[in-house]
């Protein structure tokens, strides 16, 4: 059932992006940005697949998904803002947010300070969430999205040139491989099934240190 979900999921993400381009990019980004776990392990790779065939450029691509998750991280800033822990506390697991994720950000910003905006845009799980103490730290507005932004073009741009040199080898790799997109929805199943599973271990762990 959840490996449907998610090839669905992917087949989404690669039509968004077959048809929008850039603009594409930049909307799947935001909502990754914003608490959301779209998988940026599908978007960049694929976008970076269609810089390959020539439709997109990389640096095209990059920027797109960097503006994407500017925009999609700052409401994230403003509900750590103005919800702060008790909103996570009490819709987390909806939004698959575990206290677990939360202290983790929590303890990487309060440990190196602003630069963790820059750092957590480069970690897989962490740069989803990332935002939301920023938000409750009420840090800079436009260190914030600096940061993010530098962060994000660096990410962006290293799955995007991941996806164009997978491009690169098709050929070779056809033999293993036959359809392209078949390859990212088993990276995203693989990923999403280890971040669902770890986030209802954090939750089950939490309500037994509750109890």
């Amino acid at each position: 059932m959840l490996e449907k979900l998610i090839a669905m999921v992917a087949s989404w993400i690669i039509l968004v992006i077959s048809t929008l381009g850039y603009g594409g990019v930049a909307l799947l980004m935001a909502i990754e940005s914003a608490c959301i776990p779209l998988p940026s392990e599908i978007i960049m790779p694929f976008a970076g697949y269609l810089v390959y065939t020539g439709e997109l450029t990389l640096w095209g691509v990059a920027l797109a998904g960097a503006v994407g998750c500017v925009i999609g991280s700052i409401p994230a800033y403003y509900l750590g803002m103005y919800g702060g822990r008790p909103l996570v506390h009490k819709y987390g697991k909806w939004l698959l947010i575990s206290h677990h994720d939360l202290a983790l950000a929590d303890r990487w910003f309060e440990k190196h300070g602003e630069i963790t905006i820059f750092i957590g845009r480069l970690l897989p799980a962490v740069r989803t969430f990332i935002a939301f103490p920023a938000g409750i730290a009420r840090m800079n507005m436009g260190k914030f999205i600096f940061y993010t932004f530098t962060g994000s073009v660096l990410w962006c741009g290293l799955l995007a040139y991941a996806g164009m040199k997978f491009g690169q080898h098709w050929d070779q790799l056809k033999v293993y491989f036959h359809e392209f997109h078949i390859v990212l929805v088993i990276a995203g199943v693989i990923f999403l099934v280890w971040y669902v599973r770890r986030h209802f271990k954090a939750v089950r762990r939490s309500h037994h240190h509750h109890d």
